[in-house]
């Protein structure tokens, strides 16, 4: 069953007007990242909320601005139409600028989406009469809220509109299999989300590092429900240009951490590079299941002969450490793998479930020992005992031993191994804990 639909209340205004501080302040989060710096919100960012015993959705979009170079264009096209999708707007002026002709231009948008809305006049001083910051904006009608966002000040009076004109809400459900999207800047991530959901949600533009904040969709394919989690491109640390980079670094790290599954997303015309063998490096270290997205699949059979063959033994090459990692070729410009892609999704989804008794475990744990030496600490053989798993995912297992601190991290890789190709687990991240057996 799909997720019901709950209200949805766009923040909307010029950049830096405090759309992302007060999108954080409503969703009890640092999900959207603030600095004082035009542009930084670039992505639609939706966050269902609970205020005062009523669910809805928050929606923080990229600034508007008439600017005709950059990702302006962009931004303005991409909030203009997914306000056919909401229900409320927030609109958004700086009380200390006072009005612009970029906040005229946006109240045009706003207004023309022919929704209710509501003037917040932020960055006001709570020492100082309100009038004096929000007369200027009567222009946009009678309905304004003075606020200072930082200081939390107007934010239940927001609330409060908010909550008056909403009508019925549904009730909340967030349930689905969660993919991140990982991968170097402009490896087509966001053009593969859009192709996934069926629509522009993500901001597509040939500059790297167009997203910056993790963004997140639920969407339902086949018989299957999904979050899809959209990450900012990560670069190596020395090519970061600036802080906004670092922070979205970050917040891809905290993406990956929740994920049930990677999506490692390569651009099949340059194919696997050093940089892409760190990221699924993180992805194991935070013992992640990983599929290998090899994007441009068109672009990459014009520029490479056997371009399947070749792309396999760049990823022998370059991730010599997970060699059997998972690998489907796409194209998000045709929509050529999706179908596949979704296969090796179900098909890593039900190996990442897989639960083996502790019985079946042992009876091949005892064959195995008998068929390979044991490791050896210090002057005695090491004894196992038994072997069972844990409740994690991906699967994890526990060895109990006499001398636990005698197995090496070579004979913990030899069991994974054995496990990997008894249960058809090859390219699942397995781990084995050995513990002492108690009483020993």
């Amino acid at each position: 069953m799909s997720s019901p639909k709950l209200k949805r209340v766009a923040l909307v205004g010029r950049p830096n007007v405090g759309k992302s501080t007060l999108f954080n302040r409503l969703t009890r989060t640092r999900k959207a990242v603030v600095r004082n710096e035009r542009g930084v919100t670039r992505d639609i960012q939706i966050e269902p909320v609970e205020w005062w015993g009523k669910n809805f959705e928050v929606v923080d979009t990229g600034g508007l601005t008439e600017e005709k170079q950059g990702f302006s264009p962009l931004i303005r096209e991409a909030v203009t139409e997914f306000l056919r999708y909401v229900d409320l707007i927030v609109f958004i002026v700086d009380g200390r600028s006072g009005i612009t002709h970029e906040d005229r231009d946006a109240y045009r948008i706003v207004t023309a989406a022919g929704l209710p809305y509501v003037v917040v006049v932020n960055k006001c001083d709570r020492t100082i009469e309100a009038d004096q910051y929000i007369t200027d904006f009567y222009e946009f009608g009678q309905n304004l809220v003075s606020a200072a966002f930082e200081q939390d000040f107007g934010i239940d009076t927001t609330v409060e509109w908010i909550l008056a004109n909403l009508g019925e809400e549904e009730i909340p459900m967030r349930e689905g299999f969660r993919l991140a999207i990982l991968g170097k800047p402009n490896a087509g991530k966001s053009s593969l989300c859009n192709c996934l959901l069926g629509s522009n949600r993500m901001l597509v533009s040939p500059t790297a590092g167009t997203t910056v904040d993790a963004i997140e969709a639920d969407f339902r394919y086949g018989e299957h429900d999904y979050i899809l989690v959209d990450t900012a491109g990560l670069r190596r640390a020395a090519k970061q240009k600036d802080g906004t980079e670092v922070l979205g670094g970050f917040k891809t790290r905290e993406a990956v951490r929740k994920a049930d599954l990677v999506l490692l997303v390569i651009d099949g015309v340059i194919g696997p590079a050093h940089q892409d063998a760190r990221l699924i490096e993180m992805c194991l270290e935070h013992h992640k299941g990983v599929i290998v997205v090899a994007n441009k699949m068109d672009l990459g059979k014009k520029e490479h002969e056997n371009f399947r063959d070749w792309f396999r033994e760049k990823v022998d090459e370059e991730f010599r450490f997970f060699s059997d990692v998972p690998v489907v070729f796409t194209s998000a410009k045709t929509g050529s793998g999706v179908d596949e892609l979704f296969r090796k999704i179900e098909d890593v989804r039900q190996k990442l479930q897989i639960q083996i008794s502790t019985s079946q475990l042992n009876k091949f744990f005892t064959e195995v020992i008998k068929k390979a030496p044991a490791p050896v600490y210090r002057t005695q053989n090491v004894k196992f005992y038994y072997l069972t798993q844990t409740q994690q995912k991906p699967p994890s297992f526990i060895a109990f031993a006499n001398h636990p601190e005698g197995v090496t991290p070579q004979y913990r890789r030899f069991l994974i191994k054995k496990i990997q190709e008894n249960w058809d687990l090859k390219g699942i991240p397995l781990r084995i804990f050995v513990m002492a057996k108690g009483g020993d």
